[in-house]
């Protein structure tokens, strides 16, 4: 009653009121300034890629893996993976595709992520052996407590490739969002005679405002093309780091178009088309899931108001005929 006396006075409703208002102002005053531009900071990692690969082509590249692991991989991170030999005890190759395609890129996130991985489940167990014995017993017993504790143990250990799977998965659907737009672009840059190198640089300039994650992936691409050794393994890099099926299909033809010397336009130009129709047929599967999602919240909302109007005037009705 003392809080429903609190939320109710004019007084404390006023001060809240102008506690909000003073609040959205503030940050009304400070969010530009706490605006991140994102295209600036993925262009950034790509000219960080573009120079180890310009030191990788200087050394051998038999030596190029174990350099950049020993030049960039150092701190207590590294000692603990190193120590626990996390990298054994987890699959080091498939975390790092992971982390490829979710957008992080270098040994730190690898680091980051192995000891996120064994760290993750005694955090977890920490802070619900906390809240449930401390805070809120929640009406469990000690039998109970124990296996909520429990519990948020081994869920730790499934945190953090939940977390990398939901970032890599937005990821990948906002590149097949630009995606067509981006072939339409590239295949006028290709018929006009530029190069790929070329052509790919200016899509990614141009679709980097809008797609800031396709912007950075064809970026490094054309860094990989300028300093590999095979071209082929470019393209096989940016199908591996999307992990999209209509990208892989347009690796698949620029590599066949520079192996055979297949004409590039006409392929990119049914590779255009068939993206566009790909994009168009995700949004309409959306709309179709659209009706079985609201049927719940029509039951539950609208059905009680419904009988309310309906039901409302012959239950009046009854109750003052039996008066």
């Amino acid at each position: 009653m003392d809080l429903v006396d609190k939320l109710t006075d004019r007084n404390f409703q006023i001060a809240a009121l102008v506690s909000l208002a003073a609040i959205g102002t503030v940050f009304t005053v400070l969010e530009p300034f706490l605006v991140q531009d994102r295209l600036k900071a993925r262009m950034k990692h790509v000219t960080e890629h573009r120079e180890r690969l310009r030191q990788a082509q200087r050394d051998s590249f038999a030596k190029k893996s174990a350099s950049l692991r020993a030049s960039s991989a150092q701190g207590m991170l590294k000692e603990i993976v190193e120590n626990l030999k996390l990298f054994e005890v987890f699959d080091a190759a498939d975390a790092r595709k992971k982390l490829v395609m979710a957008g992080f890129r270098g040994p730190r996130p690898v680091f980051v992520f192995m000891a996120a991985r064994i760290g993750m489940p005694f955090v977890m167990a920490i802070g619900a052996g906390v809240y449930i014995y401390a805070v809120d017993n929640m009406g469990l017993d000690n039998f109970g407590r124990l296996l909520v504790t429990i519990f948020a143990f081994f869920s730790g250990f499934y945190v953090p490739n939940l977390y990398i799977q939901n970032v890599a998965k937005k990821r990948q659907q906002k590149i097949q969002l630009s995606w067509p737009d981006a072939l339409d672009l590239l295949l006028i840059c290709v018929e006009s005679g530029m190069s790929i190198e070329a052509a790919l640089q200016k899509v990614s300039e141009e679709v980097g405002p809008n797609a800031p994650e396709l912007a950075e992936e064809l970026g490094l691409t054309t860094a990989e093309l300028s300093y590999l050794q095979e071209r082929k393994q470019a393209y096989i890099n940016l199908a591996e780091r999307t992990g999209l099926e209509g990208v892989k299909g347009v690796t698949t033809a620029l590599i066949q178009s520079e192996k055979y010397g297949t004409p590039l336009g006409q392929s990119l130009r049914v590779m255009a088309q068939e993206n566009r129709e790909l994009r168009m047929q995700e949004a309409e599967k959306k709309a179709a899931a659209l009706p079985p999602k609201l049927t719940v919240p029509m039951i539950g909302f609208f059905m009680p108001v419904l009988f309310a109007v309906i039901l409302g005037p012959a239950i009046m009705q009854v109750l003052n005929f039996t008066k």
